[in-house]
């Protein structure tokens, strides 16, 4: 068993409701700010799922326990960037990274409701995980406070390279905050594995949607 006890909370709906007659944007309001977000249809990673809004929900309740002011933060998987705006707004610098065919609806809205805020400007970059991590990220140069991921873990193949990447980004003092909506018994598989590599504390549970949210850090020996 995770040592500390979860706190339970719900998805509190932070949309507003849309006042545009598009179908594809959706209206969020954290940390005091309207942010706009553009769905994408084709893709998988460009609806906002709800490990996205617990962990913004999360990190905006908790800005003393998790202070993302001036911290290198980055983003895997970041989808429609909705969180990497929030972490954005907390006063971090974002890197968002996700597949190719994602970047453009993602650029779009990191670019859109950061553009006019007296922030660190955020970067959007591609990152297939497991792949060309020494090359595009070496260690040497690019060390992360916090790590985000949500909603990383479904049916997909790429889970070995997905463990692999946050292996590889997870340095001593980087805290690694993932939430996921667990469903199929290889959301717990992997969850499993994530507790025999690192330190992890389940920092909260969203019953309502099947969310766990957990804190990992590297074991040092």
């Amino acid at each position: 068993s995770l040592p500390g006890s979860p706190v339970t909370l719900k998805i509190l709906q932070n949309w507003v409701p849309r006042v545009s007659h598009y179908f594809d944007k959706e209206h969020y309001t954290y940390v005091g700010h309207q942010i706009v977000i553009q769905e994408s249809i084709e893709h998988f990673g460009a609806v906002v799922w709800p490990g996205a809004l617990a962990l913004s929900q999360y990190l905006e309740s908790n800005q003393e326990q998790f202070n993302l002011k001036d911290k290198k933060v980055l983003e895997i998987g970041a989808g429609t960037g909705l969180l990497s705006i929030v972490a954005c707004i907390l006063g971090a610098h974002v890197t968002a990274t996700d597949l190719p065919e994602v970047l453009e609806n993602l650029s779009y809205n990191i670019s859109r409701n950061t553009q006019n805020l007296n922030m660190h400007k955020p970067e959007v970059r591609k990152l297939v995980w497991g792949e060309g991590l020494n090359e595009d990220f070496p260690v040497s140069t690019y060390h992360y406070d916090f790590i985000l991921a949500t909603d990383v873990v479904y049916h997909h193949g790429a889970l070995d390279p997905l463990l692999a990447t946050m292996v590889y980004f997870c340095k001593p003092g980087t805290v690694l905050l993932w939430a996921n909506k667990f469903r199929f018994s290889t959301d717990y598989e992997f969850l499993e594995k994530v507790c025999n590599i690192f330190n992890t504390t389940i920092l909260a549970e969203f019953p309502e949607s099947n969310v766990k949210l957990l804190k990992a850090t590297v074991r040092e020996n």
